[in-house]
């Protein structure tokens, strides 16, 4: 894959991303807030952007989510493909909201 595919991937990637968030954000904030990991004021930033905004934003030159499952024993739980998979996935949601949101810095 050379470099203008890959720049063309990472807009494709980043714009879903930004559209999917924020339908999430119009429609239920709470729900997007924690499915999304990130603060009030980025739902705020990201629920106020112009389709144009989103274009801009989205043509940067990195991916603009990241993955969030640093913890080998999350990543692990989720998976798990076992006959206690909800449980599992349970568990993982639970220990996943501990863990502090992005902010905008």
């Amino acid at each position: 894959m050379n470099s203008n595919d890959m720049m063309a991937e990472i807009r494709d990637a980043n714009l879903s991303y930004l559209m999917l968030a924020q339908q999430m954000i119009r429609a239920d904030r709470a729900t997007a807030i924690f499915r999304l990991g990130i603060s009030q004021s980025v739902a705020d930033l990201l629920a106020g952007l112009s389709n144009p905004q989103l274009l801009k934003l989205a043509s940067s030159n990195m991916m603009l989510a990241r993955f969030r499952f640093e913890d080998s024993t999350i990543l692990g739980m989720l998976t798990n493909y076992n006959k206690e998979r909800s449980l599992a996935q349970s568990h993982a949601a639970i220990l996943m909201a501990g863990q502090p949101v992005e902010d905008v810095r």
